[in-house]
């Protein structure tokens, strides 16, 4: 099995305590995945921006205290989050085999978004993928011969681990997960690098998201994801989402938006047709979700501007446009737009590098 390489049975150094620190993006999917088997693995491939200002700053202090559990505490900006652990725990759980050292140490997890944590954001991903850089990173302090490819495809395994989505949340701009027959290296163990050429007109791409609703979603991803295992249309779905990819890899390299619009949104509104054909059938998007879908339209079909939207597994929405538009888009969402986000709200984003080392 190719994820017993990511076994490593003994280290050459050891560690007795420290302190790390990672910083991890978000990021938003073109390409959706919805449905998963086994241990997190994908049921389609999927494709994403990586994002650069929503982001999770994660430090792990750790001490060397031998236990037969885990031993560790989750801290929100500060403060103790009792709610957090047990999504830990069940991490812990899944990794202990990949890193046989977690229960050798008590464990001080700390973390901070720089998007509110009621924002209606999802963290997993830049929270998970931030975690498993710092344990990675203390794995190469005990094995310091570990190449670089290797450290970066162990956090995303890792991180996939926790979250799904998160093992997209470790390099960037575009990162792929889940095998594909025209990218060759694409796995559904990890996400890897768009290895394909980008016209210029998506370099610096611009991500507004609209807060619409700040509320703790009625049904979990993960309840939704499961929900696709006995879906009518799920098999018709995961050959969407592949031909969807096929198409996007001449789109990206000729810099086409009007293709590229065509497809992103389609995948967002095909996102959210199988949770409104599922059983049992669940909304998430709101009122003010489809005003600001049909204002865009609208806009662009005024403007021609080459602004679109996506949609996460919620009601928020995401603006993508060009960095040549920018000031344009925005006069639009300040003017149009915000008067259907939850108090005006809503965060300036564009696409980023992927994850750094805090010092």
């Amino acid at each position: 099995m190719p994820e017993h390489k990511f076994i490593v049975c003994t280290h050459s150094k050891t560690l007795t305590s420290g302190t790390v620190s990672w910083q991890s993006p978000s990021n938003i999917a073109l390409v959706k995945y919805w449905g998963k088997y086994g241990e997190q693995l994908p049921m389609n491939t999927s494709i994403s921006f990586t994002l650069s200002n929503c982001h999770t700053i994660t430090k792990l202090t750790f001490e060397k205290s031998p236990s037969s559990e885990f031993n560790f505490e989750v801290y929100l900006d500060g403060k103790r989050e009792v709610s957090f652990e047990p999504k830990i725990q069940k991490f812990f759980e899944k990794a202990e085999a990949y890193l046989s050292f977690l229960k050798d140490f008590k464990f001080k997890i700390e973390t901070s978004n720089s998007f509110p944590h009621s924002s209606g954001i999802a963290s997993s991903a830049s929270g998970m993928s931030a975690l498993a850089l710092c344990l990675m990173d203390m794995e190469k302090q005990m094995q310091p011969e570990i190449p670089e490819d290797y450290f970066i495809e162990k956090a995303s395994f890792l991180a996939r681990l926790g979250s799904g989505s998160a093992c997209r949340s470790i390099e960037g701009p575009l990162i792929v997960w889940g095998e594909h027959s025209k990218i060759d290296g694409s796995s559904n163990l990890f996400g890897s690098k768009y290895p394909f050429a980008v016209h210029p007109n998506f370099k610096n791409y611009q991500d507004t998201i609209l807060l619409v609703d700040k509320g703790e979603k009625q049904v979990s991803s993960t309840v939704g994801h499961n929900l696709m295992l006995e879906h009518p249309f799920a098999a018709q779905r995961f050959r969407q989402a592949k031909d969807n990819l096929s198409k996007l890899i001449p789109v990206l390299k000729d810099g086409d938006f009007s293709e590229f619009i065509k497809i992103v949104e389609s995948e967002a509104l095909s996102l959210h047709a199988m949770m409104l054909t599922s059983m049992p059938y669940f909304i998430l998007m709101k009122p003010n979700t489809l005003e600001i879908i049909n204002r865009i339209w609208k806009f662009r079909e005024e403007t021609n501007s080459n602004v679109c939207f996506t949609l996460d597994a919620g009601a928020n929405v995401h603006v993508l446009y060009p960095e040549t538009e920018k000031e344009t888009v925005l006069q639009f969402i300040k003017k149009e737009l915000s008067q259907f986000c939850k108090n005006g709200e809503f965060i300036i984003d564009d696409v980023g590098l992927g994850a750094k080392k805090m010092t």
